[in-house]
């Protein structure tokens, strides 16, 4: 009979890896396939709050955003209050930056798949009642639009659940560091951002925090997987 000390060292362990880095690469791959295929575009509301304690600077701004079938995105500022350098310098840049690179079809280039990182599994964890395997990721490219850390990634969906680490190169000579933190969730039968948390360590400038909350999804699908999945329903 099972000791409860080892019931739950045996419970916290967690599930035991059936697959291997590349097959868990390549089945989010597959995934993210699909689930690009079938989303017609979505829309969300963001919450931006950026703080600076050592220069006390603070601005809040809340984004509506959408994104077409062309994943192109557009953002509206809802609302705004706070440092008035902070919201017209770093936030709006920030949203800009994002809608340039929408409009370019930069996605590709800065996707965590193989094409683009080496990944090595470390490890499984439940997170909210959901199994995840745990991977190492290293850009095969370092760049400062690149991440050098861990993925969690949902073991039923392939989908990443959350990314944390830091830039594979520093973006500027005046950050010492910067911490990242992406969780997903699942909206529908797509995973979306929500939220992103960044911690910088500047050399003049103290530490800087930026959160980005993201919230009110509104998903389109396809019309073609729309019909496969009603076709699908009525031969159950």
């Amino acid at each position: 009979m099972l000791t409860a000390a080892l019931f739950l060292a045996l419970v916290q362990a967690g599930p035991t890896p059936a697959l291997t880095a590349p097959e868990i690469a390549e089945r989010m791959v597959q995934a993210d396939r699909q689930r690009v295929s079938a989303l017609a575009g979505y829309s969300g509301t963001r919450h931006y709050r950026f703080e600076n304690k050592k220069h006390n600077k603070r601005a809040e701004m809340t984004v509506r955003m959408s994104c077409g079938t062309d994943g192109v995105k557009a953002f509206e500022v809802v609302s705004e209050s706070g440092s008035g350098f902070v919201r017209d310098h770093i936030i709006r840049k920030m949203i800009e930056a994002e809608e340039e690179s929408s409009q370019k079809g930069e996605r590709k280039d800065t996707r965590i798949i193989p094409d683009n990182y080496d990944f090595q599994l470390v490890g499984t964890e439940t997170a909210d009642g959901r199994d995840n395997y745990i991977l190492e990721i290293n850009p095969k490219k370092p760049s400062k639009f690149a991440i050098r850390g861990r993925i969690w990634v949902d073991a039923e969906d392939f989908a990443i659940a959350r990314i944390e680490g830091q830039p594979a190169k520093n973006p500027s000579f005046w950050i010492r560091s910067v911490q990242v933190v992406q969780r997903y969730e699942r909206a529908g039968q797509f995973w979306l951002p929500a939220l992103n948390r960044s911690v910088a360590q500047a050399r003049i400038f103290g530490t800087t925090e930026v959160v980005i909350e993201y919230s009110d999804y509104k998903t389109s699908v396809r019309e073609t997987q729309a019909r496969a999945a009603a076709t699908d329903d009525s031969h159950r």
